[in-house]
């Protein structure tokens, strides 16, 4: 929740000074469920109904699900619309919706008691070459050297550097290997 509000907020302060028609404005939606995690994706009906609730909600807003809200609700500090029931496509079941609220879209109720320190730290692992040429490999280690250097240039962002990133190259994603990561500006 707190990422989804800090990325919106972002975003709304990048396009700011633009012309109103060309501003880029992201849903986004959020889900707690079971998914399926296969060597590539991710699928199940909790990616999905996360999909459905991204549809639904507005343009530079964020839109989540009872079980999320029921996660986040007196832990993080929100306020939310109730949109009731909602039936969303390919799920069998419709979902109770809520869509988050405030004074910015996309701003956090506390982002005006925050410090000076960066609020969004992001790694980007290295991509893998699917495809198996090893001629491709250094158009795949360029694409996330790019990203890197891209999100490094978001004002008050933290990037992991990409030679920490790149000592996953190749390698297994568990808990053990996350937590080489953590550093204290990460939230």
């Amino acid at each position: 929740m707190r990422a989804a509000r800090q990325f919106q907020g972002i975003i709304q302060d990048i396009t700011a000074g633009g012309p109103e028609d060309q501003r880029l404005l992201f849903r986004v939606g959020i889900n707690i469920g079971d998914v399926i995690v296969d060597a590539h994706d991710i699928f199940g009906d909790g990616v999905n109904i996360a999909a459905r609730l991204e549809s639904i909600a507005e343009p530079g807003g964020i839109c989540l699900s009872a079980s999320a809200y029921d996660q986040v609700r007196g832990k993080v500090p929100i306020e939310v619309k109730e949109l009731g029931d909602q039936n969303l496509k390919n799920i069998a079941r419709p979902v109770r919706a809520y869509a988050v609220i405030g004074n910015e879209p996309g701003r956090s109720a506390d982002a005006s008691n925050q410090s000076s320190a960066p609020t969004l730290s992001i790694v980007v692992l290295p991509f893998t070459n699917i495809g198996g040429d090893p001629e491709q490999d250094h158009f795949v280690d360029g694409v996330t050297e790019t990203l890197t250097t891209d999100l490094s240039r978001v004002e008050g962002s933290f990037v992991i550097a990409r030679n920490t990133a790149f000592t996953f190259k190749n390698q297994g994603r568990n808990k053990k290997d996350r937590s080489r990561l953590e550093h204290p500006l990460c939230t």
